[in-house]
């Protein structure tokens, strides 16, 4: 089947954002009854977790951990999951030299590349979550920055004074637009002093006037501060460059021994020239998020707390609520001549579904290219039913009065059907634009019910939707 796998050949327009998307990138908010796209989305983060070891991370610990784990690396060349290995070691005994003893010893090891923690000259440690040593931040001190020296991976301290005053500069910066849109809106209410001197008491008027002075007093204080702190060193070009060494000249390159691009970007703070110089990172944390429709503020998909679950709580995917058009069977094309190509529709839902198809014309669009002549009665597929995949006995459905001229197989919830297609352009892809209708049935209608109507029992409404659809049958075939 042409488009159970390659996805992206049937794509539906979303009316908010104007972009076309296959139908599982797409969102059906049951209140709006409307297509959403993630650009239609409002996100929000639920929670931060580690991909290796599944641990949840609150958002404030996580901002201070900079986003990432504290328990877990990443392979500095392959950027694959590090492991602990254990070996044991040769010690020699305090009590009789000449008689060594074992002892336990864990290494940092990746499982793809054989890249270890002692290629770079790291200790090892006597317990397996030891703290590995990697070196200082080099922007500490700007005049010394070949100076390194053994810290923690697990303090997540930044200590670059250049990297700290920047971000002083654009917090205070952030801090002072806020204030300006506070003081906008607070000038804004001071238009309406007539009306509450007129209208109001005395005593409320003085009250109401006496806190929105002290709030812009407040405000002028803070933003005489602020324009007093909001300052920052631009940065200064060097004239004196440090010469290259002469190893470059003299010695022929090793590029196994070089960092690749890659590795050096992933350590900007460090930017490594070889292997040897390259350390383990900590790894990046992932994030579970829900989305939200814009115009109702309604949750559309949200997963569950859980890291290792991949469920939803809900999950509203166009999907599962809108009719799903397929390619079944494509001929060869050629150009301005008239072919017939089988399509298919899958109802998503558990009621009986109505679909309407419908040309667009030439006005309405500029990607199709070739004209389609679609049936002209309606089509009705049958309801959803998980346990009719299996049932291979039942194949005739004498409910459904299909005509053999436009239908041409119907199983389950799946009808399969004609349509012709003329190619009109000699060049390019062969794309046809039409327009779906169909019949839904609307049960979240209940939660927009007044008090007088919930206390009747109604079915819910029957509305009719539609969507526009472009499907690319491919390419020409050369007479």
């Amino acid at each position: 089947m042409a488009g159970l796998l390659e996805v992206d050949r049937v794509n539906i327009l979303c009316p908010d954002s104007g972009i076309r998307l296959p139908i599982s990138r797409l969102y059906f908010c049951r209140h709006c009854l409307k297509l959403k796209s993630g650009q239609c989305v409002s996100h929000e983060v639920d929670s931060h977790y580690c991909p290796n070891c599944l641990e949840n991370m609150p958002s404030a610990e996580a901002k201070i951990k900079k986003n990432r784990c504290g328990n877990c690396f990443d392979c500095p060349s392959c950027r694959h999951t590090l492991s602990t290995r254990a070996t044991s070691i040769a010690i020699p005994n305090p009590n009789d030299p000449a008689k060594p003893t074992t002892k336990k010893a864990y290494y940092l090891a990746c499982g793809f590349c054989r890249w270890t923690s002692r290629d770079i000259g790291m200790p090892d440690k006597h317990i397996a979550s030891g703290a590995w040593q990697v070196p200082d931040n080099p922007y500490v001190d700007r005049e010394s920055l070949t100076v390194f020296s053994n810290m923690k991976m697990g303090s997540f301290v930044d200590q670059g004074r250049r990297m700290n005053e920047l971000l002083d500069y654009y917090r205070q910066l952030a801090q002072r637009e806020k204030q300006e849109r506070e003081r906008k809106r607070i000038s804004r209410r001071r238009s309406y002093f007539h009306l509450q001197e007129k209208y109001l008491s005395q005593v409320s008027t003085r009250r109401r006037s006496g806190a929105l002075l002290s709030a812009l007093t407040n405000l002028s204080v803070k933003e005489s501060e602020q324009n007093q702190n909001l300052s920052v060193k631009g940065s200064e070009s060097v004239d004196d460059v440090e010469k290259l060494p002469p190893e470059i000249y003299n010695e022929p390159v090793n590029l196994a021994s070089v960092c690749t691009i890659t590795q050096r970007l992933s350590q900007p703070e460090y930017q490594p020239h070889y292997i040897k110089q390259l350390y383990p990172k900590h790894k990046h944390l992932l994030i579970k998020r829900s989305q939200r429709c814009r115009e109702c503020e309604h949750n559309l998909s949200k997963p569950e707390f859980n890291p290792s679950s991949i469920r939803f709580k809900i999950q509203l995917v166009a999907l599962h609520h809108v009719p799903e058009v397929r390619i079944f069977s494509i001929p060869n094309l050629y150009f301005q001549q008239e072919s017939q190509v089988t399509l298919m529709l899958i109802n998503a839902v558990e009621n009986q579904t109505k679909v309407t198809l419908q040309p667009m014309p030439s006005s309405d669009h500029d990607v199709a290219t070739a004209s389609v002549t679609l049936p002209g009665s309606d089509l009705v597929l049958a309801a959803k039913d998980d346990t009719a995949e299996y049932d291979d006995m039942n194949s005739d459905y004498p409910e459904f009065k299909d005509d053999p001229s436009l239908v041409h197989f119907r199983k389950a919830n799946k009808l399969a059907f004609f349509v012709k297609v003329t190619p009109e352009k000699a060049v390019g892809d062969v794309i046809i634009a039409l327009k779906v209708k169909y019949n839904y049935r609307d049960m979240a209608a209940q939660f927009r019910r007044t008090d007088e109507d919930k206390d009747q029992e109604k079915e819910p409404p029957i509305v009719w939707l539609e969507y526009e659809c472009t499907i690319n049958l491919g390419k020409l075939v050369d007479k």
